[in-house]
């Protein structure tokens, strides 16, 4: 009979070779403390952003401009004017690839780097470990100081709540915490909110005991897939947010009244920009990793403010998406740099897919995987750099291709975690964390 430990159903056997590759993993010297992953859910349009194809044939041609960047000869779409500016700490991949063309399959490859193996449904145990929470697996732990958070929200795609973005096979300890935003202007946009996540302003104006309470109501509400609570992570879930309520570093950087009005001004007044603003303060206070979904919670078939421009794409992405995108991710760049922390903490913009070259008949665009575009910056990346190529229409790389398993070994080597560190799953059976290969951006 094998021994357990509450560790979400691992053996102590499992547990162990767990704890013996951290060692391992975190031997290389890293280049960044932190990462901060921005997720544009919908599916970024590689012309519409960092990639614009002025010579392409008419039926695929962007009804925008390009305008040129701060690097000579590196252009980008005319409504990123701020992030163009900041070329030079940016490393821009153009030639990402993968052949999983639906939101739910392209966010678990965009997340995980593998194929869906246990299904494309959240809280399926089998599934891979996210990205973000291999990175917190091998961060030190410091109580109230959560290794890993999401904000505000997880992806869902009408109604159905996507998988990849989770702790996987790693076990509920892993899955990065939920924190919503506390200010900002939302995106437009059904609001699912099935998933309980800490809310850090609630009982702001009660004794330390009722908003203990509070908090644990939250947690409480936690289910699983099948409907019943798992007790390891309510326990789990229950000590972290009584670390938080406390005297968490976390609390209190949570409180974005304490910022200068001017700074949140430069970031905007939009969830976006407050997300962002937030997710800098957390990594000040030591959270290792921090991912925001830059765009609504529900994709609503493109109805919503999400990235998905099925119609209406150029109107969308000009008067509602990339104003928001471009003043937010710009004033994270600016004031990393202007703090001193812009060489410590890697910046990842992620997407789970790029958007057809050709224009449909709603005038808009649809999924496409075969090439797109991701980003860069901070962490030791070396910046105004181009990493490969597509075609003159965007649909095929033509140089340096590479995969989302190559992005995830980038990131690890940045955080100095090696991406071909071993670990067990629940069953004991080892895997390296990554398959791809790191990127010679650095």
């Amino acid at each position: 009979m094998q021994s357990s430990v509450g560790l979400a159903g691992l053996t102590l056997p499992s547990w162990m070779q767990m704890q013996a590759a951290t060692e391992q993993a975190v031997a290389a010297a890293p280049s960044a403390k932190s990462c901060i992953v921005l997720f544009l859910w919908g599916g970024l349009a590689q012309q519409e952003s960092f990639d614009p194809k002025p010579d392409a044939q008419s039926e695929y041609k962007s009804r925008f401009g390009e305008i040129p960047t701060a690097t000579p000869g590196v252009h980008f779409c005319e409504y990123l004017p701020l992030l163009a500016k900041h070329s030079e700490k940016m490393a821009i991949v153009r030639s990402v690839h993968h052949t999983q063309g639906a939101h739910s399959s392209g966010l678990y490859k965009s997340m995980t780097g593998r194929d869906p193996i246990g299904g494309t449904r959240a809280r399926n145990r089998a599934n891979w470990p996210s990205m973000t929470s291999f990175l917190g697996r091998f961060q030190e732990r410091t109580a109230g100081v959560p290794n890993a958070i999401r904000m505000p929200h997880t992806m869902y795609d009408n109604g159905a709540l996507m998988a990849g973005d989770d702790g996987g096979w790693l076990g509920s300890d892993y899955d990065p915490v939920m924190l919503r935003i506390p200010d900002g202007t939302p995106y437009q946009g059904t609001i699912r909110h099935t998933e309980p996540a800490l809310d850090l302003t609630l009982g702001v104006k009660s004794d330390r005991f009722k908003k203990r309470l509070l908090m644990l109501d939250q947690i409480e509400r936690r289910l699983t897939a099948n409907g019943a609570a798992e007790y390891h992570e309510l326990d789990h879930f229950r000590q972290m947010a009584a670390d938080m309520l406390v005297s968490s570093p976390v609390k209190e950087a949570y409180d974005l009244s304490q910022e200068d009005p001017r700074l949140r001004a430069m970031y905007g007044d939009h969830m976006g920009g407050q997300g962002m603003l937030l997710a800098r303060r957390l990594t000040e206070v030591g959270v290792p990793v921090v991912q925001v979904v830059c765009a609504a919670e529900d994709l609503q078939g493109g109805y919503s403010d999400t990235f998905d421009t099925h119609h209406n794409h150029f109107p969308k992405m000009k008067d509602r998406l990339l104003p928001v995108f471009d003043q937010a991710a710009s004033a994270l760049l600016t004031d990393l740099d202007q703090r001193g922390q812009l060489d410590e903490t890697l910046v990842v913009f992620l997407t789970e897919f790029g958007r057809t070259p050709k224009i449909n008949g709603k005038g808009g665009r649809d999924h496409h995987p075969a090439v797109y575009s991701v980003a860069f910056a901070g962490g030791g990346i070396q910046g105004g750099q181009i990493y490969g190529s597509s075609d003159k229409n965007a649909a095929i790389p033509t140089s340096k291709a590479c995969t989302p398993a190559d992005l995830h070994a980038t990131v690890y080597k940045a955080m100095g975690i090696d991406h071909r560190a071993e670990l067990h799953d629940r069953e004991g059976r080892p895997f390296i964390i990554c398959e791809g290969n790191p990127l010679p951006l650095f």
